[in-house]
């Protein structure tokens, strides 16, 4: 996996829903079922998106969390249509990214 990849990070919250599940965890099976190198949610303690405050640690299921997942551009290229249906308005970027060492 050592070379040059792409990091793509997907900004949602608890709360967003593809067809009535948490957004977060569709998009992570999608991921795995199109042998997708990895993928990672992580959660944030408050943030805010466009002047619209995301609540804090203190409101329960609403709080924000990023999806982010590691993989060749011609995987990633294949990726993002679906990702961007699922994701609807909520951000993605795309960063290059150069893998040191290999997954074990």
């Amino acid at each position: 996996m050592a070379g040059s990849h792409q990091i793509v990070s997907v900004y949602l919250n608890e709360a967003d829903r593809w067809e009535r599940r948490p957004l977060h965890l569709e998009i992570l099976k999608f991921l795995q079922k199109t042998g997708c190198a990895g993928g990672t949610v992580l959660r944030g303690l408050a943030g805010f998106t466009g002047g619209v405050t995301l609540p804090s640690a203190g409101s329960k299921g609403k709080l924000p969390v990023v999806l982010q997942f590691i993989d060749v551009p011609e995987k990633v290229a294949e990726i993002l249509p679906t990702l961007e249906k699922m994701a609807g308005k909520r951000l993605i970027t795309v960063q290059p990214i150069e893998v040191l060492s290999p997954h074990s």
